[in-house]
């Protein structure tokens, strides 16, 4: 890729300048639904790793507690966090509606709209029925912005609320779901800088035909101009002409929740698996490595609750060996400090 829009993506994104409070706040809004690091982020507040100058995730706890972030189900239905003052937009994107409910589905919804909140122990108590039960329920009735999970810390126990109750305000038909796309995918734009209809499928999980025709709409607007089966902010095309990319020496393991990963999944995983296909051990990755502002391996293992088992780093760099210990330290990092066994397949 070019290295003027890998330098600008990387700028965008707080990597080559770490972000204080306020640019921190703006990219959260840029690349929301912000979430927690993958699989050993359960509970703890949504991060936006190697970004900020400061503890981001300490500092999103706060805006948890404050309900300057807001938990909901959003792309694909995973868990995830907005700022409230955007519920209209996300709810435009994922919101749906409850076109066909089943009894159980009415029996709970009534209850909390009518003497909630309740927790998931409550309604056992109400209902009779089983948490396996419930916990579907609530999460279809969630995903049609009918209730509200009020997660403001990390406790376990919490409130499910009727919707209205909580966002009097929210008119989750404000917007139409292109009108919702055409604002999200420019603030995608600005921070991925260049970027394919694929990608932006990849992130936000919603059918490509509906991704095109945004992305057309805005091209035809002038507002995205076309570029290498891609498209770049019409702005940013103009930048890019006199732009002179910044130095760039860095490694960072990038987790599977990440933005950065989450746009380039559909790329990544076929990547991993070509990869890793012939080794014997096990080799899930585990982390992505993004090099120089590329993502150029994986650690690769297995998932565990605590230290996963670091079997190997995987890497296409052509100097990878001197650059081994930058690489492995950077997998040692978040990875409570385990070194991994092996590194391109030789045992460390």
């Amino acid at each position: 890729m070019d290295a003027k829009i890998i330098s600008l993506r990387m700028e965008r994104q707080c990597f080559i300048n770490k972000a204080d409070e306020r640019e921190y706040t703006e990219l959260y809004r840029d690349i929301q639904p912000g979430q927690n690091v993958y699989w050993n982020g359960f509970g703890e507040p949504p991060t936006l790793s190697f970004r900020a100058g400061f503890d981001d995730i300490e500092f999103n706890r706060k805006r948890q507690l404050e309900r300057e972030l807001i938990k909901g189900r959003f792309s694909g239905g995973n868990l995830g966090w907005i700022v409230p003052e955007d519920m209209e937009l996300f709810a435009a994107l994922y919101c749906k509606p409850l076109t066909n409910p089943t009894p159980e589905q009415l029996m709970i919804l009534e209850l909390i709209e009518t003497a909630g909140p309740f927790n998931i122990q409550q309604i056992k108590e109400e209902t009779g029925m089983l948490v396996k039960q419930i916990t579907p329920i609530l999460h279809r009735l969630q995903e049609a912005f009918l209730i509200y999970e009020d997660q403001y810390d990390g406790e376990w126990d919490r409130g499910w609320y009727k919707f209205t109750e909580m966002f009097p305000e929210v008119n989750i038909n404000r917007y139409t779901r292109l009108e919702a796309l055409k604002i999200v995918l420019l603030r995608f734009a600005y921070r991925i800088v260049w970027f394919d209809t694929a990608m932006a499928k990849s992130f936000y999980k919603i059918p490509e035909k509906e991704i095109k025709l945004a992305v057309g709409e805005l091209a035809d607007e002038g507002i995205l101009t076309a570029s290498d089966s891609g498209y770049l902010l019409s702005s940013d095309a103009k930048l890019l002409e006199s732009y002179e990319p910044k130095a760039m020496s860095f490694v960072y393991a990038i987790h599977r929740n990440d933005f950065l990963y989450k746009a380039h999944e559909h790329i990544l995983k076929e990547w991993a698996k070509k990869l890793t296909e012939r080794l014997e051990y096990d080799h899930e990755p585990l982390q992505y490595l993004l090099i120089d502002g590329e993502f150029h391996g994986a650690s690769v293992g297995h998932f565990r609750n605590g230290p996963y088992d670091l079997n190997d780093i995987v890497c296409t760099l052509p100097d990878a060996d001197e650059r081994k210990d930058e690489i492995v330290e950077a997998v040692r990092a978040v990875n409570f400090g385990k070194m991994p066994l092996r590194f391109m397949g030789k045992e460390l």
